[in-house]
């Protein structure tokens, strides 16, 4: 196939790759000898980039209508237009000059995932490239930006070189590569990003930026990466990266440190990609599926349902939406569901097609109506549960009047209690002003999915214990708009669990 969304295919505006070429001769004093735009469409940057007056231009593009366009457009000696596709070639070869290599471009916005749907084979060699382990090789975890994947390629061809890579990337992909550089110990003298307005420049909604690495033939490294405004760059902004260890989305934010290691499992909700069929709602006193079908099944594998949308108020317990939960942990059996919850059975069946369809592969060789992100923790009476979305976070107390155990959807995150008035406690802590500026230093707002299980396992629950008063804990309280519930002596014996252990596993 072909088409724009194939090839992530948003085509720099000549006059921003020349305002993005006059910044890194001016403000960065850039000379290099050659000059490579390893995907170049239509070639605004190699155009733009002839003000550097470098010996070598060379261009690299997949697509021969955008090649014959970059011939034409370029009428230079200097300039060579390569038809290759970039997952097999190596840039780094054709170069003669050396001195001072520039990289520079604008590689596709889009993801592995999104191109293997669209049976594109414009991808590259699949391979575990971040070396992810267990299940987050074969999930979400594992999905990657291909302008992230083509970022680092480049940073390894021309790794202990003095080349400079400039790439147009989201904000997302940029502090990926500054990881990336840190975790393979490349050399690099400076990572720096520019944020600019992807609207005005593409007119899509997006956190995007120009990335720029300094890398070094020699050992150096930073533990900063500066964040500047495109339309201001003499000034940093703010700086995110490393600090003893630990990663920070503000190294300049004073807040108070709350860093270190959750006593509690952070568990994320059921996964099962048939949301039509599984997910249902209470209307008139009846369940309805997505395809606005009335179901009539056994109660016994429906919960409520909490989605990602729905955390609004602390204290959650009555609920429109269910979810059948098919097993009570991961590639559990399921055909004991036709002789116990016949009905259920049936109903499964009457829509196999859109569980054989479902396109994950960790749904290959699973048994019929299998689902994700499920276990005893699944079934606790009591969760504290959050949005992965919202950049505000508000922690949520969860549980169902009729006692049955509240699911949530797997873009939420939850820990688990026996106790109602613990569960209670730690919403109130989670919720504090002190633990939401913490927060806010460790998370990236406009990330998709600002708050994950990474971030959420940073929480350490008794250095906030010892920091926080009781009086705090009744200001949120009263900040969250609820009537007054908590006591000193739920307070104490939070604690006290806490210090003895017997909370880290409830």
């Amino acid at each position: 196939m072909s088409g724009k969304r194939e090839f992530g295919d948003y085509q720099t505006p000549v006059d921003f790759a020349k305002k993005v070429c006059i910044y890194l001769k001016d403000y960065r004093h850039i000379k290099p000898s050659a000059i490579i735009e390893p995907t170049c469409g239509v070639g605004s940057f190699l155009e733009s980039s002839l003000l550097f007056d470098a010996n070598e231009y060379y261009g690299i593009e997949i697509n021969p209508k955008y090649c014959d366009t970059c011939r034409k457009r370029l009428n230079d000696n200097r300039v060579k237009i390569i038809n290759s596709d970039f997952f097999t070639f190596s840039s780094k070869d054709l170069i003669r000059d050396k001195r001072q290599i520039l990289v520079i471009g604008n590689p596709p916005w889009v993801t592995n995932s999104t191109l293997s749907a669209l049976g594109s084979d414009n991808l590259p060699i699949k391979a575990n490239f971040k070396g992810l382990k267990g299940i987050d090789a074969i999930t979400g975890a594992s999905n990657f930006d291909i302008c992230e994947y083509i970022i680092l390629q480049l940073i390894n061809e021309y790794r202990d070189t003095n080349t400079v890579i400039s790439m147009l990337c989201k904000t997302s992909v940029a502090r990926n590569v500054f990881k990336e550089l840190k975790r393979n110990y490349i050399n690099f003298l400076s990572c720096d990003i520019l944020e600019f307005d992807a609207t005005k420049v593409f007119g899509i909604n997006a956190s995007t930026c120009v990335l720029i690495i300094q890398l070094s033939e020699k050992t150096a490294s930073s533990d900063a990466c500066n964040v500047y405004n495109f339309e201001k760059p003499e000034t940093v902004k703010t700086q995110f990266g490393y600090s003893d260890g630990q990663f920070y989305s503000n190294l300049d934010g004073e807040t108070e440190n709350f860093d270190g290691h959750c006593c509690f499992e952070w568990r994320q909700g059921v996964k099962h990609d048939c949301s039509k069929i599984m997910e249902l709602t209470m209307r008139n006193g009846t369940l309805q599926n997505g395809q606005k079908e009335t179901v009539y099944i056994e109660d016994d594998m429906v919960f409520p349902l909490i989605k990602s949308s729905m955390f609004k108020t602390p204290v959650i317990h009555n609920f429109s939406k269910y979810v059948i939960v098919t097993q009570k942990k991961a590639r559990e059996k399921t055909e004991h569901i036709e002789r116990k919850l016949p009905k259920t059975w049936e109903y499964l069946n009457d829509n196999i097609d859109m569980f054989e369809s479902r396109k994950s592969s960790i749904y290959r060789g699973a048994p019929p109506f299998s689902m994700f992100g499920i276990g005893d923790y699944s079934y606790s009476k009591y969760k504290v549960g959050v949005s992965g979305f919202y950049k505000q976070p508000l922690f949520s107390v969860l549980y169902s009047d009729d006692e049955k155990p509240v699911m949530t959807d797997d873009t939420s995150y939850f820990i688990c209690f026996d106790n109602y008035d613990m569960a209670y406690v730690a919403m109130l802590l989670l919720n504090s002003e002190k633990v939401q500026g913490f927060l806010t230093s460790i998370a990236f707002l406009d990330a998709k999915r600002p708050y994950t299980k990474k971030v959420l396992e940073r929480i350490d629950f008794d250095k906030i214990v010892a920091s926080l008063t009781f009086e705090e804990l009744t200001k949120t309280e009263a900040k969250l708009n609820l009537s007054c519930y908590v006591t000193l002596s739920m307070y104490d014996t939070f604690k006290s669990l806490l210090s003895v252990g017997q909370l880290r596993f409830a």
